[in-house]
């Protein structure tokens, strides 16, 4: 499935007028900003369903005989608002803007975001178009396009979808603005429950909310307006049991194991696997969103078509699957997680849970709660600690055989029906046979050692997917043969008649003399199934277990002045939105993965002039690791990969092989860490996870492990402490029922509202759940004042100096470089002491993500008390050099506001630009791959249109400069990366 576009990313030119208004790109009707995209989305409709109509009657007429073979497709097409050649048009209130210039030019505003950014190093203290005023900025007028430049951007934003060829699909190639849009065909009408709360009386019987939820009903009970069914406690209970009824319950089972001679059984509960993926079939709002077929994507780059890869089934795994099934045949495709967690907080009390996901479900619906959503399926016996037999072979074996003949019950449904499929009419109204497989294999390395059956680390050949021998595990330019599961079954078949031949084997390849439950199910080697989970593996793993301790070890070797120099300048880093931020970190300890990613992404600036090569030499060069580390890390989690990220990846991975060998080798005799570990050689099998199962978070822990909070607080608020996994299970399975009642009842009241309202209100409605649709937004606005006010509470701060007259000479020269005439018939603009301005402190900056080409959101702050503390965020934003070419810079944003002159509204801001010469490159800058920028004078302050903001940027302190340099900290996410990957290095 096309990965969804999101249609709030218009692309915006740098407007001053916050109520401009925008002609819509298909019938050029004037809308302002923010009723433009629903129109559009109309408009689209419409003209894609008047062309498809034309297309259909030419097919019908010209064959009669392709009658039901030509699928009229139905495109609910949503626009790209970062449409190419969209035409703008700036009107001031009550009046159009006539003038042909604003009318008929048009903006190519670049993807990328970085396009035309010069290296600082190049950059003249005199480049951009500067007044004594520094206007410099605002005068960033849009250039028109020729069709020549449209062309080539019209086919940047074409992509094409091949099919396999068993789902007798043609390929197509579509355009930005509809693709993966499509909507699955089918002849079924919409399913449209007149009571989704059944088998409740009724609703209020059924009621989702709390509180106020509560004390409405019981006005509404009272007033006799709603009717309500129960009268006692039973009556809620046999409710709930009949609702309970409607999906799969957990079953009992016991399974007796042989260990010594005597007999030992161990109770496990599961949820049939098979009979949870029909609940997931038979539900009809879950029904249109699955995928069967595999796909293979691509997006022309300018030259040619490039594959990219994102959900699972545009992975060649995917593809191979199908072509291993009959013509008919799809995968119906699992991904399993389990993994043991303490329940107490003296881990005296555990459970083992496996949870089980539907890979045909996009990732907005399986990576998140809901029916589609990942699901408890299993409860996995725990084999206690025995002082006197752990460590023991036939104890340790013991462990494996109960796991597995365990897991084999969770697994015996799909056990028949992987073999002979299953007969299924999809939404599409086509009759596919389903084959269930294990696609994803998602655990820790030491439940993947249990899966795959192998020793573990201080074996042979300690990895679970290959045979690599335990002393090259850092050696990621060799391929080692991967395993099969022919090779596992000949040796466990030939211990069962020669112990001692059949051992021998097993430990040659590391593996166990035990049965794998994974094996009863056709197509799921766990071998192929295996993933590399970035959580464990790199994010508590080798960042977390490894390289920070190596980091701390080098601190405490430096003195307690480097640690408290480095807890120092953790503490003053820069706070930014969803990344932790820590006032120490040299001698905290715990084993949080995703507070491990937030430290990985801020260690090199809080250490790089702390562990520095003339002070620590060995030090220096583990940061020359770490740096390397994180740009392979940042390849491996983006969403969307394409063939040339991939190969971008594959080699940062054998860069970051060669800088650890380089500090293996600065360390010398003084080296007490042996780098070859599973965790360490994961590197050499992700691109290729990726490029068989799609991008990375397709086999992460990370949704899965949630459910471990949830199963912890009903253990700690909803047990008694006996029997829980009984009781728990059943907590678990009447939530299950809820959530789909709930969605039932959502889905009701959605098609209700629908029917209510009229077309044209449908149209108009923002239904897309966001707060706003242009490129920004000010928030957080604070009481006008006058500029003598403003300047006077300034006066001590030389970036507000003459800040009204440098304000009046921006005016004076952007508005009519945008046809703005100046009110009343002026020739000249004159702000008086005595006029208002009205800051604001906070910004919200949509823009296109380079990786996905999804909208995303930047939240900006410029508040100088937010929480406490001053927050001057730093952004990436589009202006102009003398000469007129676009060019882009980041500055700090001092101060924000709107600004009124006459009848217009600008969005404004005072920054502080970070372009200032750096001169020769850094030494540190090469090795550690930093990007240096340099802060002007507070006295070269600058004005900008807030339109001209791309994006939001995280700037931080160069800790050892003393000339106001700082870096950018291009690991905060993923576009910012691949940003500066492309177009600044």
């Amino acid at each position: 499935m096309a990965p969804q576009r999101s249609t709030g990313g218009r692309k915006y030119t740098c407007s001053l007028v916050s109520s401009l208004k925008v002609a819509c790109q298909y019938c050029n009707e004037l809308y302002t900003s923010r009723g433009l995209k629903s129109h559009e989305q109309s408009c689209l409709r419409q003209k894609e369903k008047k062309k498809e109509d034309r297309e259909f009657s030419r097919a019908a007429a010209r064959s009669i005989l392709k009658e039901g073979k030509h699928k009229h497709r139905s495109n609910k097409g949503r626009t790209h608002e970062a449409a190419r050649d969209t035409t703008l048009v700036i009107q001031e209130a009550g009046s159009a803007a006539d003038s042909p210039s604003a009318a008929d030019s048009h903006y190519h505003y670049d993807d990328a975001g970085f396009e035309g950014l010069d290296d600082v190093q190049s950059v003249g203290k005199d480049t951009r178009l500067r007044s004594d005023s520094d206007i410099s900025m605002g005068n960033n007028i849009p250039t028109p396009i020729s069709v020549a430049t449209a062309t080539t951007s019209d086919r940047l934003d074409t992509f094409k979808t091949e099919y396999h060829p068993h789902s007798g699909r043609a390929p197509i190639v579509e355009s930005f603005s509809v693709y993966g849009t499509n909507k699955p065909e089918t002849t079924q009408s919409p399913v449209i429950d007149d009571e989704p709360w059944q088998p409740f009386s009724c609703r209020a019987d059924f009621n989702k909310d709390q509180t106020n939820e509560l004390l409405k009903f019981i006005w509404r009970v009272a007033d006799g307006r709603t009717n309500f069914t129960f009268k006692t406690h039973n009556d809620v209970s046999a409710a709930w049991t009949r609702a309970s009824s409607q999906l799969t319950p957990f079953e009992r089972h016991v399974v007796p194991v042989e260990y010594k001679k005597e007999n030992i059984k161990y109770e496990v509960y599961s949820r049939p696997l098979w009979d949870w993926a029909l609940d997931l079939l038979d539900n009809p709002l879950l029904a249109p969103q699955f995928i069967w077929d595999a796909q293979r994507l691509y997006k022309h780059d300018g030259t040619d078509f490039e594959r990219f890869f994102h959900e699972p089934w545009t992975g060649d795994r995917w593809w191979d699957l199908q072509t291993s099934l009959p013509h008919n045949g799809a995968p119906f495709a699992f991904i399993l997680y389990a993994d043991k967690t303490h329940l107490s907080s003296a881990s005296a009390v555990k459970a083992y849970p496996v949870i089980a996901c539907c890979r045909n479900l996009p990732v907005e619906i399986r990576n998140v709660d809901g029916p589609g959503g990942g699901r408890l399926v299993g409860w996995l016996p725990i084999v206690p600690a025995d002082s006197d037999e752990d460590g023991k072979l036939s104890y340790t074996n013991l462990k494996k055989v109960v796991w597995h003949k365990s897991f084999t019950i969770l697994l015996e449904t799909l056990s028949l029906i992987s073999k002979t499929g299953f007969a299924h009419q999809c939404y599409d109204g086509i009759l596919r046979w389903l084959f269930p497989l294990i696609l994803i294999l998602s655990a820790d390395y030491e439940e993947q050692c249990v899966m795959a059956l192998i020793r573990g680390f201080n074996s042979a050949c300690p990895c679970p997917i290959c045979l690599v021998p335990k002393d090259k595990l850092t050696d990621h330019s060799t391929i080692y043969p991967t395993r099969v599961i022919d090779d596992a079954q000949a040796y466990v078949r030939l211990w069962n008649m020669d112990r001692t031949a059949g051992e021998a084997a097993l430990k040659k390849q590391s593996l166990r003399p035990v049965d794998n439950s994974l094996w009863i199910v056709e197509r799921s080697s766990p071998h192929d199934a295996l993933s590399q989970d970035t959580l464990h593996t790199y994010d508590s793993g080798l960042f977390g277990d490894h390289m920070f301790e190596e980091v701390k070890a080098h601190l405490k070797t430096l003195g307690r002045t480097a640690e408290k120099t480095t807890d120092d300048q953790f503490a003053a880093f820069p706070r930014w939105r969803n990344l932790n931020h820590f006032n120490h970190v040299t001698n905290i300890s715990f084993s949080d993965g995703n507070k491990f990613l937030d430290i990985s992404k801020q260690i090199l600036y809080t250490t790089q002039n702390v562990l520095t090569r003339k002070d620590d030499e060995a030090g220096y060069a583990l940061l020359k690791c770490i740096a390397s580390y994180l740009h392979a890390y940042m390849y491996i989690t983006f969403d969307i990969h394409t063939e040339s990220t991939i190969a971008a990846g594959e080699a940062e991975i054998l860069v970051f092989q060669k800088c650890l060998d380089q500090y293996i080798e600065v360390l010398g005799d003084e080296a007490t860490k042996n780098w070859n570990f599973p965790k360490a050689h994961s590197m050499r099998h992700i691109f290729s996870d990726i490029r068989a199962k799609g991008a990375a978070r397709n086999f992460s822990t990370r949704p899965n492990e949630k459910h471990h909070g949830l199963i912890k607080r009903a253990y700690k608020l909803q047990t008694n402490g006996k029997d829980i996994a009984n009781q728990i299970l059943r907590l678990d399975h009447t939530t299950f029922v809820s959530v789909v009642l709930h969605n039932r009842i959502d889905h009701f009241d959605d098609e209700r509202r629908k029917a209510i309202l009229s077309e044209r209100e449908l149209e108009t409605e923002d239904l897309d759940d966001r707060s706003f649709g242009g490129h920004i937004h000010l928030g957080t606005p604070q009481s006008a004042i006058t500029f003598a006010q403003l300047e006077n509470d300034n006066v001590s701060n030389r970036a507000f100096g003459q800040f009204r007259k440098k304000l009046s000479t921006f005016l004076n020269h952007a508005l009519p470089a945008y046809n703005i005439p100046l009110p009343d018939g002026k020739t000249w603009l004159t702000l008086s002491a005595q006029d208002t301005v009205q800051e604001h402190r906070y910004l919200k900056v949509n823009y296109e993500s380079v990786v996905d080409w999804k909208l995303t959101t930047d939240h900006l702050r410029c508040n100088p008390s937010f929480h406490g503390r001053e927050r001057r965020d730093c952004a990436l934003v589009r202006t102009q050099d003398k000469d007129g070419n676009n060019k882009n810079i980041f500055v700090r944003i001092l101060f924000m506001f709107k600004q009124s002159i006459g009848s217009q509204t600008l969005d404004l801001a005072l920054v502080q630009p970070m372009d200032a010469p750096t001169g020769p490159q850094h030494a540190i800058d090469q090795d550690l791959r930093l990007r240096r920028l340099r802060a002007r004078p507070l006295a070269s302050t600058e004005f900008i249109t807030l339109h001209s903001v791309i994006r939001g940027a995280l700037l931080v302190p160069d800790f050892a400069s003393t000339r106001g340099d700082f870096f950018l900290v291009d690991y905060v996410d993923s576009d910012m990366f691949l940003r500066s990957q492309r177009y600044m290095f």
